[in-house]
């Protein structure tokens, strides 16, 4: 055998294995999968690189990413031009219990999953109140955090008085009692009456025992008058709180207010320097607005004249002394804080301050503020910031996007409950190019993922839960405004929970596929 023949057989040899190899693959049987969308550009939620392939579902999980030539969908979506990323998830969500069975200003931005009980509130039994929704059905996903301000309540009420050991003993047992229930953290609004009395020892005292847990402390920071009204001050705090007891700090729907607007790289950078188990520092979440919203009185009445609930406050009201001291006081509060009356929009009346004060004959706001409380409890939008300081927020390495916001049948309201995640994709992503569509993806479904320690979702991986988004990049943007709130965002094209359409093809299809979600105990 001459050389050129030893050559040839030598190949032959070479090649026949990975021939047969070929052989078998191209006549394996195809896969077959429930669902499959095609030819989408794939955003994966974890800040990566976007590519062009498929997403293929099985039952209620993601069961293959890529490129899926031989693979079968019962059911095929070719999305061609459009991005397909993990659905998102809002890390506070003020949901209402009768509106989570339809969800539609929720599923209308691709949110696939809310938590609970954000600002210290919500039920003490989470166990309960999960089941209670589910069993009404959920068109998206939820779980709570248990509640500082509702222990603060339940154990010591509404005065300002100081604990006793056995009542910290006791707002102890409450709080493990929710963590080993599957809450997802611990969520205070020391900003808010009762959980206001607290002292910082105070909330490090209860919340210490638990720095084992690997737990967010989720805050909305306090701004009081020692500190002359200082947003940061109060940030400042919350990073201390979770450093000294041991949780991940959270500044929750983070705003540098009023007087320090400018100021953000303050706070950015003791963010950056908290000493904390989560990498980076502190956490925080933002929504896309210059304006909060909240109760007339939360935020302006002086917490001391608050104290002992709403009837107590009115009480107050008609002491003339009592009056004129509150008066001057929620005057100081909107000034530094909202940069005066201009700043407050009342909700109910759909009306300005300014304007209230006009129909009342009134040239004192504060005077107005009571007048209006003495007719009803009453929510406001609250002005309060630069956009600039908001972009530097958002492009923090940390910072989650979440709406302040939850499932709605409102009519009336702030326009996060139907804008924010789209208001985010179009404004932020593709008109000013403050954020990149991967950052923002990110920021929307991986982060908060890993910030509360969700496992199984935000990210479309295989294995992970089937919550998945499909929407137009090129036209995706919000419409609510101020004055119309409601008004439904466009282009999210699909929203699946678990595998089910919950959105498609740009309406609510009706599924109730969401479930419940709990965070495994520690052991």
């Amino acid at each position: 055998m001459n050389n050129t023949s030893c050559q040839k057989s030598s190949l032959l040899r070479y090649l026949c294995p990975f021939s047969f190899l070929f052989l078998l693959t191209a006549c394996a049987p195809p896969k077959n999968y429930d669902l499959i969308f095609r030819n989408g550009t794939i955003v994966d939620g974890s800040g990566k690189p976007s590519y062009i392939g498929d997403v293929a579902i099985s039952g209620d999980t993601i069961a293959a990413v890529g490129r899926l030539n031989r693979a079968v969908g019962a059911v095929e979506v070719d999305i061609t031009g459009l991005i397909i990323a993990p659905g998102f998830i809002n890390i506070h969500s003020h949901a209402e219990a009768d509106a989570l069975p339809t969800a539609v200003n929720m599923l209308s931005q691709g949110v696939t999953t809310e938590i609970m009980n954000p600002d210290g509130y919500g039920p003490l039994d989470l166990a309960q109140q999960m089941h209670t929704l589910d069993s009404a059905g959920l068109a998206l996903n939820v779980g709570g955090f248990i509640g500082f301000n509702s222990v603060w309540m339940e154990t010591v009420g509404m005065e300002n008085v100081r604990p006793t050991e056995a009542q910290i003993l006791e707002m102890l047992q409450r709080i493990e009692k929710g963590l080993e229930a599957g809450a997802w953290g611990v969520s205070a609004g020391l900003d808010y009456v009762p959980g206001n009395y607290a002292t910082t020892e105070e909330v490090i005292a209860v919340l210490k025992p638990f720095a084992d847990w690997n737990v967010v402390f989720s805050n909305h920071d306090r701004v009081t008058p020692e500190s002359g009204f200082s947003s940061i001050a109060g940030m400042t705090e919350t990073i201390g709180i979770g450093e000294a007891a041991g949780l991940i700090p959270l500044i929750t729907h983070m705003k540098v207010q009023g007087w320090e607007q400018g100021n953000v790289d303050v706070i950015l950078d003791r963010m950056k320097s908290a000493k904390t188990s989560f990498p980076g520092g502190a956490a925080a979440d933002v929504y896309p607005y210059l304006a909060g919203m909240t109760g007339l009185a939360s935020l302006i009445i002086p917490t001391w004249a608050q104290a002992g609930g709403y009837e107590v406050m009115l009480g107050r009201f008609k002491d003339p002394a009592l009056r004129k001291q509150i008066i001057g006081e929620a005057e100081k509060a909107m000034e530094l804080r909202f940069g005066g009356y201009k700043g407050v929009f009342l909700l109910d009346s759909q009306r300005e301050l300014g304007k209230a004060m006009e129909d009342y004959g009134l040239e004192s706001p504060g005077e107005t503020v009571i007048r209006l409380l003495e007719e009803k409890d009453q929510g406001i939008i609250a002005r309060f910031g630069l956009e600039s300081d908001l972009i530097r927020i958002m492009q923090h390495p940390n910072a989650s996007i979440a709406c302040d916001c939850g499932a709605s049948l409102s009519e009336r309201g702030h326009p996060r409950a139907w804008g924010s995640f789209p208001k985010v994709l179009g404004e932020y992503v593709r008109e000013k190019k403050a954020l990149t569509l991967e950052d923002a993806v990110y920021k929307m479904s991986g982060l908060p993922a890993k910030t509360i320690g969700l496992r199984d979702r935000g990210t479309l991986q295989t294995g992970q839960a089937a919550d998945i988004v499909v929407f137009d990049p090129a036209t995706v943007i919000d419409r609510a405004t101020y004055q119309s709130p409601t008004l439904m965002s466009e282009g999210i094209v699909h929203t699946v929970v678990n595998g089910q359409f919950a959105w498609q093809d740009g309406a609510a299809t009706g599924v109730k596929a969401g479930k419940g979600l709990f965070r495994k105990k520690r052991h």
